[in-house]
């Protein structure tokens, strides 16, 4: 009896680990990705003990309770005011009708949006779809998931600006490959792109502080973020960035996710005047203070990179940490209101020139 149940317990187990490794083999998790990208990797500047780093000291839990506390509260704490009551007000706009020869952006909820500058569209970390594995983790607000991959015209440039599940979505970048023209990521992210049968030639691939100018006289600079990456175990073995586009004479910011430090003073010095800034403002807390930008950090980013417009992003879709889900908005509000910032607050799907 007792070598029955062995037996019926190494059954169990090896049928769960079969399983287990079934579903990590889903290439949205990238866990048998090519490794073409290590040797750019092993060479990088920001690469050190076996990983990346910011230039400031961040650890990545800043709480007072555990990291396993602080996730299971995030992950099944299910208050009411991280959620809104009724369906957001959303604009559901035709985007294959919209002028190619003015400059507007668009929001699609979280931190994707896409923008027109010069004459080429741009999309920023498109997450359009409801997709296994992703809903496991995330679920978007009732009424913000009406944009989806069918709806995108052709996307002249996409970037990609770290491997977090609500920025690189699997299913949407599949669906968007064939409108895709370039993509513009940071290092270690092509291996993704990859293995989801991205051609290498539509990629470029940046470290740092690293510049490309195209034949079209745009000019793509990748510039730091304070942040962390690992999309499945192992952490920041990808790197994770914020982006300058240049044309035309306009520069736009693509902040990306990250803490405050200085590099948006140094952004300042460096390219002068922003005409579009977007940065990230939601799914802050005391337990990620460093990793993720809070309110009071909002102000000072704001103030230092003093851009001529704002466009504030990561929220009002996705419940990803404690705050109440429309307390994003009142805090961007507030920030331009005291220092007479030009903030473009607008709702999910309305075109915004600028």
């Amino acid at each position: 009896m007792r070598m029955k149940t062995i037996l019926i317990l190494i059954a169990i187990l090896t049928l769960l680990g079969v399983l287990t490794l079934s579903v990590l083999a889903h290439p949205s998790f990238g866990l048998f990705r090519p490794r073409t990208s290590q040797q750019r990797i092993l060479h990088s500047p920001n690469w050190r003990n076996g990983q990346f780093n910011n230039q400031l000291p961040t650890p990545q839990f800043t709480g007072k309770q555990s990291m396993f506390s602080a996730m299971r509260t995030m992950l099944f704490d299910r208050r009411s005011n991280r959620y809104p009551e009724q369906p957001l007000h959303v604009v559901k706009t035709d985007l294959n009708a919209l002028p190619i020869h003015s400059d507007w952006l668009i929001w699609f909820g979280h931190s994707s949006y896409m923008f027109c500058l010069g004459g080429k569209r741009f999309l920023v970390d498109p997450v359009l779809t409801t997709a296994f594995p992703a809903s496991l983790m995330m679920q978007p607000f009732k009424g913000t998931d009406i944009y989806h991959p069918d709806d995108m015209p052709f996307i002249d440039y996409l970037i990609v600006t770290h491997e977090h599940w609500d920025h690189m979505d699997y299913a949407t970048l599949r669906r968007l490959r064939d409108k895709v023209g370039h993509v513009f990521c940071p290092l270690g992210i092509a291996d993704y792109l990859r293995l989801w049968h991205y051609s290498d030639r539509l990629i470029t691939e940046m470290d740092w502080d690293e510049s490309i100018t195209l034949n079209d006289s745009l000019t793509v600079t990748c510039l730091p973020t304070r942040h962390f990456s690992n999309r499945l175990l192992n952490r920041n073995q990808t790197l994770w960035a914020s982006f300058m586009v240049q044309k035309c004479g306009r520069q736009v910011y693509v902040g990306g996710d990250g803490g405050y430090d200085h590099r948006f003073r140094l952004i300042r010095q460096r390219f002068g005047a922003v005409d579009v800034a977007f940065l990230e403002n939601g799914q802050y807390s005391d337990n990620w203070a460093l990793i993720h930008t809070t309110p009071q950090d909002l102000e000072k980013a704001m103030l230092d990179l003093q851009a001529k417009q704002v466009f504030t992003v990561h929220h009002d879709k996705f419940a990803l940490s404690m705050h109440p889900w429309n307390e994003p908005d009142s805090v961007a509000r507030q920030i331009a209101e005291k220092h007479n910032l030009n903030l473009l607050d607008q709702p999910i799907g309305q075109v915004v020139p600028f």
